[in-house]
């Protein structure tokens, strides 16, 4: 009956399918389609990494560019010796030490602050940047099926040898 009633109202099949579209085209007016938003959105994506990779294809690296990638593997290893020299210093120099120690303690604290923030986009950036360029291998299904532990156990089978041996000391 109610199939009756919309099909007198609605024209048959053919019409419902127009009317479901208009319905729709009509809600897109006020709430965006979020799956073609999405969509889009990755569009825009890939025309950007196209346009970045088609930049830097044929680019070869002059000696400024050497001298950048060089400048920009200096700091870990700068930052690692440096602390190790920190250590050598306090022992061959406590008091210089304990001098430039107590200066630090006058630093004020937004300054440590920044110096955090500075340190942390930089390896947080080089960590992104690695992320990005190196390709990771994806996860191979499992070979054999999971099985539940009771039905390992029902079956007989102990993956557990300390397990086992608690078992046959027991009996």
């Amino acid at each position: 009956m109610i199939r009756s009633v919309f099909g007198f109202l609605f024209g048959g099949a053919r019409n419902a399918t127009a009317l479901g579209q208009t319905v729709t085209s009509v809600a897109e007016v006020f709430r965006p389609n979020a799956t073609r938003a999405l969509e889009l959105g990755h569009d825009a994506y890939k025309a950007a990494h196209a346009s970045h990779t088609a930049e830097f294809q044929y680019g070869r690296g002059g000696w400024f560019d050497s001298l950048v990638n060089g400048l920009n593997r200096l700091p870990r290893p700068l930052l690692a010796l440096g602390t190790l020299g920190l250590f050598g210093y306090a022992m061959h120099d406590p008091a210089g030490f304990a001098l430039r120690m107590q200066a630090l303690a006058h630093v004020p604290e937004p300054l440590w602050w920044l110096l955090g923030a500075v340190v942390a986009f930089y390896f947080g950036a080089r960590e992104a940047h690695h992320l990005r360029v190196t390709k990771l291998p994806l996860p191979q299904a499992a070979a054999q099926p999971v099985v539940a532990p009771e039905a390992a156990q029902a079956a007989g089978g102990d993956d557990n040898p300390a397990l086992a041996e608690w078992k046959t000391g027991r009996s």
